[in-house]
Formats: structure tokens, sequence, C-alpha cells
């Protein structure tokens, strides 16, 4: 979707998601339009009772004035709770609209999107964001039909009764209409402000819950706590500044309206004006323009919600706006044989100023294991993650089956790879759920059972307290480094699929655990293709070709033993391995 920027354009983007409740939103509305017009009614009623009741002393206007009154305020508690029952009801339905569009949204976004944005932003726009934008798309509504309809109302009976008088109350109107457009220009301003600190102040949690072990190791506690009370102190200025501003905005609405009361209490008071109104007359125009009050200062009070929706709405549709994985692929690949080509590949990150791979030329053929080596920053990740278009090569072509990875579907890429990260990715869900993720939900408890044994991860699931349906904890916090490593080995093994991209997948085992999950690795690799990242240089002795990189160039392609002869990067890295 475009992303809109006009405050009409905003405000149009939010009502389409009104626009699927319309029935229920257009109740609320006819019951708001039948509170608004008892609000005169109330005015109007004072000048039969005082003339009629007091006055006159007429039997039927004494009888029947108190059965209107219980039948006008009957009427505005029911529209009242109806209207916001109503508007209750498609504000939660707006909300979660929102909420799932933009969830939905961040599954679709490319990898670039996250090394680019806080976690913390991002959450923060799902939950503190959307619930301003409900607020500015339903329950301000209310407020500003609501209470423009009763001015206007108020209004027509001052005129009625009195136009003169009343033209001078109307004369006020544009300079109130002026006080309220430049405090919604700054209000706007500082609602965003606001939003962009409660985002950078979530990421300052998520951070130190994340990193709680190393906060504590390394006794961060002040730090964490002095960078979370600065950005705290930031929410609570930006809110006092919002508060302060929005303050101010309803008393000089109010003293400008007052001015406009005081000046026609004095005229209505001279002489002049004796024989223009009958005593209820009189109480019933002043009783209107008392009643005006009330709903000026909540129209003048939303204003504070509508920018606050509005500046965070803009953060929210500039979510939706942003493109998704390119993923324009016809051709359709159901079981891939394994033939990787990368030719004349390079790759620049956005915020790099390096590129991270410079004219890779290379070729896996079906079956082959390559392992990528080089110190920290070669490009090994970089080269790995084309592989699964994670991201895009700056230019040259990665081929899969001699097929373009762009020409491919994403769905049927992915399908045909298997990735173990160093950095283990589980769900706080069952062992089951997590080995059998996403696509192979459906895996039957046989399947599941197979994967985890070859893994050598049975061993420890059967000492668990419910096995397999055993809940793991958020990334599996209950369970070891190395359970962790083999439930995502056993994941990796029930995809089967025919291309495996390995981080050091055996990093965090023990010896005995390593040569399990290593006899297993060797299994599945047979007949398939691997590319394993290779930190640990004897993990990857027995691949059949590795491929040295430095400063995203291959620098030396061979077999283990062979570039220990050349004599070159490899044999320094191996040196220096051994020395350590």
């Amino acid at each position: 979707m475009d992303r809109p920027t006009t405050t009409r354009e905003l405000y149009f983007s939010l009502l389409r998601y009104v626009v699927p409740y319309w029935k229920v939103f257009a109740g609320a509305l006819a019951s708001i339009i039948v509170l608004a017009m008892t609000e005169p009614a109330i005015p109007a009623l004072m000048k039969p009772l005082l003339d009629g009741s007091f006055i006159e002393k007429d039997p039927g206007t004494i009888r029947l004035i108190p059965l209107l009154l219980i039948l006008l305020f009957l009427v505005r508690g029911l529209s009242n709770y109806a209207s916001q029952v109503a508007l209750g009801w498609v504000s939660g339905k707006v909300i979660k609209d929102l909420r799932s569009e933009m969830f939905n949204r961040l599954l679709t976004l490319p990898c670039s999107y996250y090394d680019a944005n806080p976690t913390g932003t991002i959450i923060s726009r799902i939950t503190f964001n959307v619930e301003q934008v409900a607020s500015a798309a339903t329950n301000a509504l209310l407020i500003l039909v609501r209470d423009s309809l009763s001015v206007i109302g108020l209004l027509a009976w001052m005129i009625y009764l009195n136009w003169k008088l009343s033209m001078i109350f109307i004369i006020v109107v544009p300079a109130i209409g002026i006080v309220i457009k430049l405090v919604s220009g700054r209000l706007r301003r500082l609602s965003t402000f606001l939003q962009q600190a409660m985002g950078d102040m979530t990421h300052i949690i998520d951070e130190a819950i994340k990193g709680n072990r190393v906060v504590k190791l390394f006794s961060g506690q002040d730090y964490e706590g002095k960078r979370f009370d600065t950005m705290a102190n930031r929410v609570r200025h930006m809110n006092i500044k919002i508060i302060a501003t929005s303050a101010a905005n309803v008393p000089i609405v109010q003293m400008i309206a007052v001015l406009a009361l005081a000046f026609i209490i004095y005229i209505a008071s001279s002489p002049s004006m004796g024989d223009e109104f009958t005593v209820g007359g009189f109480i019933s125009f002043f009783g209107a323009m008392g009643l005006l009050f009330s709903p000026i200062k909540r129209l003048t009070k939303v204003n504070e919600q509508i920018q606050r929706g509005l500046a965070a709405s803009e953060s929210i549709f500039e979510l939706l706006a942003e493109p998704q994985e390119r993923d324009k692929g016809t051709t359709r690949l159901r079981q891939a044989q394994g033939n990787i080509e990368f030719n004349n590949v390079s790759m620049h990150y956005d915020s790099a100023k390096v590129p991270a791979l410079n004219d890779i030329n290379l070729q896996v053929r079906p079956g082959e294991t390559v392992a990528l080596v080089g110190r920290s920053g070669s490009g090994k990740s970089s080269l790995a993650a084309l592989v699964p278009r994670f991201y895009q090569p700056s230019s040259g072509q990665v081929l899969l089956d001699g097929i373009d990875l762009q020409q491919l579907s994403l769905g049927d890429l992915r399908a045909n790879i298997a990735l173990v990260n160093q950095d283990i990715v589980l769900f706080n869900d069952s062992v089951a759920a997590n080995i059998a993720y996403g696509a192979m939900r459906e895996a039957g408890r046989d399947d599941i059972i197979a994967a985890a044994e070859a893994a050598h991860a049975m061993e420890f699931i059967n000492g668990l307290p419910e096995g397999l349906d055993t809940l793991i904890g958020e990334n599996g916090a209950r369970l070891s480094g190395g359970q962790r490593q083999r439930l995502a080995i056993a994941r990796a093994l029930l995809k089967n699929a025919p291309v495996l991209v390995l981080d050091e997948a055996t990093s965090a085992l023990d010896t005995e655990s390593e040569r399990h999950v290593h006899t297993a690795l060797e299994t599945l690799k047979s007949g398939r293709t691997s590319i394993i990242i290779a930190h640990r240089l004897s993990t990857i002795e027995h691949a059949d070709r590795i491929v040295v990189l430095e400063d995203g160039c291959i620098v030396e392609t061979g077999t283990h033993q062979e570039l220990l002869d050349k004599g070159g990067v490899y044999q320094r890295l191996h040196s220096t391995q051994l020395q350590t």
C-alpha cells in the first residue's frame, strides 16, 4: 500500500479499517446523533418550564414538562450507553486488525529491515502506537461528532431565541479555530517525538532482558539503569509537554468564549433589551450558552487525541508501506538436485562503506560438502545468506540447478534448504513443536522421534518432565546450549532438504555429543549439497572442498591437505588455532 502523508490521507486510511464494521459503526453514529440532539433540548425545555409552570401556572405544562425531562434523560442515557459500547467494540476490532496486518507484514519484510530497525521500536509500534490510532479513529470521533452537533444545536436554539446576541458568540469562532490550528501542529510534533522515545525505551528494556546474564556478569546494572532512566525521563518530558500544550489550549479557548459571554450578558442586561426576552427565554438563552462550554472544552481537548493518533498512524503506515521481500519468481522447483553456482557475485550492505562480497565465482556440485572459512568479517555468512535469499546480490547471479534464484518462488527455494545457525532460534513451545516447526507441523510422532534420535537428542528429551511435550521456555531457556543445538539439528534432519546450510552447527556440543552429531550429519549430507560456515577448522578437515575468504574475496580453494601444503592464508589460520 502507498504511504499516506497528509492529514486527510491519514484519516481516510484509518477509516478504511472501520469500513468492515460499518453497521455497528453506523449504529454508534446514530446513537451519537440522538445524544447530540438532546443537548439543545435541555435549555429548550427550560423556557416552557419557567414561563408555563411558574409564570402562567398552566396545569398542562406543569404535568408535561417533568415527564418530558424524564424521557429526555432516559434517551440520553440509552444513546450514550449504546454509542460507547458500539465504538468500544469497533475500536477493539480496529486495534486487532491493525496489529494483525502489521505483524503479518513483519513476517514478510527482508532481513535488511531488521538490520536497520531496533526490535524495541518495532514492538512499540504494534503495542503503544496502535492504541493511539484506535483512540483517534473511534473515541475521538465520538467526541468530535457528538460535541460538534451539540454546539451547532445549542447555537441554533440561541439564534432562534435572539439572533443578534448569538452573532456576537459566533464571531469568536474563527479566533478559536486559529488557536486550535496552532496547538494542533505542536501536538503532532510532540506526539511523534513521544512515540520515538517510547520505541527507544522499549528497545532498552528488550536488550536488558535478553542480555540479563551479560548485564549481571559485567556489573552493568548501573549503566543499564542510567540508560533506562534517561530514556524514561525523556518520555516523561514529552508527556509533560503534551499535557502542558493541551492544558493551555483549553483555558485560552474558554477565555475567548467567556469574553464573548460577558459581552452578551452586558448587552442583554441593558434596558433596551428588556422587551426582547421573557423570563423563560432569558434563562433558556443563557442556559444554552452555559451548556456550550462543556462541548467546546471537550472539542479542544480531543485535539490532543487526534494529533497523537495521526502521529502514530504515520509510523504505522510507514511500516505497512515497507516493501516486502521480492518474490516475483514464477519458476517452480519441487526437488532440487543441489547444484549451486555463484557467478560474479558482489554484495553491499546498505550501511557499509565497503562491499561484503566482491566478484565471487564458485560452484558447489550436488552432494558436495563445501566449507567456508576465514577471519571474522571475511564474508562467510554473507555468502551463505545469499543461498536462501535472505539478502540480494548487488550484482551477479546465484543459481540453483541452473535457475537464477530471482526466478524461483521463495516458497519453493526455501523448501529445498535446511538451516542450522550458530545462534539457535527456538520458540516458547514444546520440544516436538520446535522440531516439527512451520511446514513440518503435520509430521508424525514417529518421524519426529527418528529425527531427534538421529541428532542424539532423545537421550535428554526422555529425561524431561513431559518428554517431547515439555515446554522449553523462551528460546529454549530451560535447555543447555548443547541441547538447544541438537534440537535445531533435529529440525533440519526432519526437513530432509537437498541443500544444507550449517553455521558451525556443532559448536555448542560437548565432545561426546559432537561425535554423535557428526555421525548423524555425515549420514544426512550423503547425496546432499552442504555449505558449512566453519569457525573451528578441526570440524571441516574432511570437507570435499574448503573455500577461504578474505575481505569478501575468495583467496584459496582446495582440500584441507592441499591448503596446508600451499602455506597460505588457510595454513596461517590453522596454525593460529592450533597455538590457541
